[in-house]
């Protein structure tokens, strides 16, 4: 089974409706069951909400040395906000976990495989 990235991804500045206390009960609890039933599935490896992109360090080469930066590495009002890791048997099953992440959690979501395995 081949290894996809699905990439959360949030706009800057987009304002949703405030969820009560019990919408966000309910959000939760439909991620809760769509994560579960990813691992249940198999296709489940790993997941996480990312914190605001103003909290990121940028580290490069510069003349031979690392040289860390504050802030995203690119400016944009669209960033990724979390990610899940999936294995899933080809593209098409990947995309049916992203429709259905998509629909729980009501952002956009890209789909990306991994190019090849990686060691563990």
């Amino acid at each position: 089974m081949a290894k996809y990235l699905l990439s959360v991804h949030s706009v800057e500045g987009a304002v949703r409706d405030p969820m009560t206390a019990e919408e966000m009960q309910h959000f939760m609890e439909r991620v809760g069951i769509l994560e579960q039933e990813m691992e249940s599935a198999g296709a489940w490896v790993f997941g996480g909400r990312l914190h605001e992109p103003d909290t990121a360090t940028v580290v490069r080469m510069s003349d031979g040395e690392p040289l860390t930066t504050d802030g995203p590495f690119a400016e944009s009002k669209e960033h990724l906000g979390g990610f899940y890791i999936i294995e899933a048997k080809d593209l098409d099953a990947a995309l049916a976990w992203a429709s259905k992440v998509t629909e729980a959690i009501k952002t956009p979501i890209e789909v990306r495989p991994f190019s090849h395995e990686s060691k563990p």
